[in-house]
C-alpha cells in the first residue's frame, strides 16, 4: 500500500469528509460538505485545496519542507509523499485545509484553474533530507 493509499483510506474515516472521483478527472478526492479538499493522483502525489490565506498565512513554512511544491497563483499546494513524516504534515495540513474552508465564500472555494495536476514536477530529495535548487 502507498502513502498516498493509506492517507486516503485515513482521511475517508474522518466524520465529513467523503472519497470519490476527482474533479480535475485524474485519481480520486476527499471532499467536505464544502469543497474538494485533496486530490491523490499517484502513490505519492497529492494536491491539496489550502486556500489562499493559509497559504500566505503558512508560506515561510511551506517553502522550507522538501515535501511541498508550490504554484503561484495557486490555491493547491503539491504534498509529495515519501516517508510517514510526510504522511503526518499532509494530516495536519488537511486539518487547516478545512479550517480555512469553513469561513470562506463560495466563490473562495471553487478551485479556480483548478489543482496543481500537471503544473509542478517533483525533484527528488538529497538524502540529507535538503531539496535541490529549483533551476
Amino acid at each position: 500500500m502507498t502513502l498516498a493509499q493509506r492517507a486516503l483510506e485515513q482521511l475517508a474515516a474522518w466524520p465529513d469528509l467523503t472519497a470519490g472521483p476527482a474533479s480535475c478527472g485524474t485519481g480520486r478526492a476527499i471532499s467536505s460538505a464544502h469543497s474538494e479538499i485533496a486530490h491523490f493522483h499517484s502513490g505519492h502525489d497529492v494536491d491539496l485545496h489550502l486556500t489562499r490565506r493559509a497559504i500566505g498565512r503558512f508560506a515561510e513554512d511551506l517553502r522550507e519542507s522538501t515535501a511541498i511544491r508550490l504554484v503561484p497563483g495557486s490555491r493547491w499546494v503539491t504534498v509529495h509523499l515519501d516517508c510517514d513524516g510526510d504522511l503526518d504534515l499532509l494530516l495536519s495540513l488537511v486539518s487547516v485545509a478545512l479550517q480555512a474552508h469553513q469561513d470562506l465564500p463560495p466563490a473562495e472555494l471553487a478551485p479556480a484553474g483548478g489543482c496543481n495536476f500537471h503544473r509542478v514536477a517533483v525533484l527528488p530529495r538529497d538524502p540529507a533530507g535538503v531539496a535541490p535548487p529549483v533551476p
